[in-house]
């Protein structure tokens, strides 16, 4: 059954919104659990924000691969960090769930749940990976040795190919230029920001054809922490930086009755239209895209879906748009998972963050000019024998 939710426009003056975010550096193998790596994001946000703990009275949390398949995980998050709610939120979206944490966030903020909400992810699958989907996984999948997601992405990638074709250039300069804005990262894992050549692209290995190493993320741990709060409460406590989500669509189980579906569709031509129509643009009047990037072929098929362009001609556009954090369409100015690392599910927040950041225009050396609007996505959940599950995006401007 398909399910498909749009969040209303919130341009008014008293709407909630994201008034503050932190974020811990990603690291490999740290030994450190879930909760404790978000208690380090946590702290740093209570310190930025000037805040108690006894402040904090809505959290949105998302679920870890590195604590498994525990069904009271926020329950037990509030009790690691001494946190008590009035309202609380678990997210089990996979790369959806930050997104839809916020947007969870400001219904409840704006239903008087309470008044100050995090929306907190953490993960640490490089130290630990406790993870056991179910589903359809043990007797289909995992057999056929297609358990991790780079086999169904290179399934993925190879109907692409017959139906278009895949150019390794296209996808050879979204790896770089987000290793290029990785540099600029302190955030970043340290292995990861060094130069990175067409020729080292397209040298890397083939781990699920036609699928490159280079075309993946790399597990790590991390965590981030994102703040929502009413225009009222902002004031108040002089918070003067915001950035309102002003539109937010997502689809999950998209084509879920087709027996025969096609697996380059994505639940992002859904709601495209209405994404847009909410914010009152078009894909040419996006500022910056901070796309979910756990693979370069992902990004190249939203950016076909989301209207930048045609089906298929998502390799031409790539190649022929300054995607640098200095152009026409900046793309993940922050490295994204691919070049700053996915700290597991927390990845989900990874280009929320950075978008927030830039809308703040707190980018540093990677800061964006004319800040007016960034569009973030989210991609949860691997679903057997057709596209990711859910589709979530978000466009968002500084208030």
């Amino acid at each position: 059954m398909a399910t498909i939710s749009s969040g209303a426009s919130a341009r008014s003056a008293d709407g909630p919104a994201i008034a503050g975010f932190a974020e811990i550096p990603n690291r490999l193998r740290t030994g450190r659990s879930a909760y404790d790596l978000a208690g380090e994001a946590l702290a740093a946000l209570l310190e930025r924000m000037d805040l108690q703990l006894a402040d904090i009275d809505g959290l949105a949390v998302t679920t870890a691969l590195s604590e498994g398949t525990n069904p009271f995980y926020a329950a037990y998050m509030c009790e690691a960090l001494g946190l008590t709610p009035t309202w609380l939120h678990l997210s089990g979206l996979g790369g959806c769930s930050a997104l839809s944490g916020v947007m969870r966030a400001v219904s409840a903020v704006r239903e008087g749940e309470c008044r100050i909400a995090v929306v907190l992810s953490a993960d640490a699958p490089s130290t630990v990976y406790r993870a056991d989907f179910g589903a359809q996984r043990p007797e289909f999948q995992e057999p056929q040795a297609a358990a991790r997601p780079p086999a169904a992405f290179g399934l993925l990638m190879s109907r692409y190919a017959h139906q278009w074709h895949i150019d390794p250039r296209a996808l050879g300069k979204i790896a770089q230029v987000q290793r290029t804005h990785a540099m600029r990262n302190e955030n970043a894992l340290p292995k990861l920001r060094a130069p990175l050549g067409m020729d080292d692209y397209l040298g890397s290995r083939i781990i699920a054809d036609p699928l490159r190493l280079l075309d993946s993320v790399m597990f790590c741990d991390g965590a981030n922490a994102l703040l929502v709060t009413s225009r009222e409460e902002a004031a108040r406590r002089g918070w003067r930086r915001l950035a309102v989500p002003v539109s937010y669509a997502e689809a999950t189980n998209h084509n879920g009755r087709d027996p025969l579906a096609d697996i380059t569709e994505t639940g992002f031509s859904a709601i495209a239209q209405r994404l847009f129509a909410r914010a009152g643009i078009g894909p040419q009047q996006v500022r910056m895209f901070q796309p979910y990037d756990d693979f370069t072929i992902a990004v190249q098929m939203q950016l076909e879906q989301l209207g930048f362009c045609a089906r298929g001609e998502g390799a031409r556009f790539i190649l022929d748009t300054d995607l640098s954090f200095e152009g026409t369409l900046p793309l993940n100015t922050g490295g994204g998972q691919i070049s700053a690392g996915q700290p597991g599910l927390a990845g989900g927040a990874l280009n929320l963050v950075e978008a927030v950041r830039q809308l703040f225009g707190e980018g540093g050396e990677r800061q964006v000019r004319d800040p007016r609007n960034a569009l973030v996505t989210g991609i949860g959940v691997i679903p057997y024998g057709r596209n990711w599950s859910t589709s979530a995006a978000m466009i968002l401007e500084p208030a």
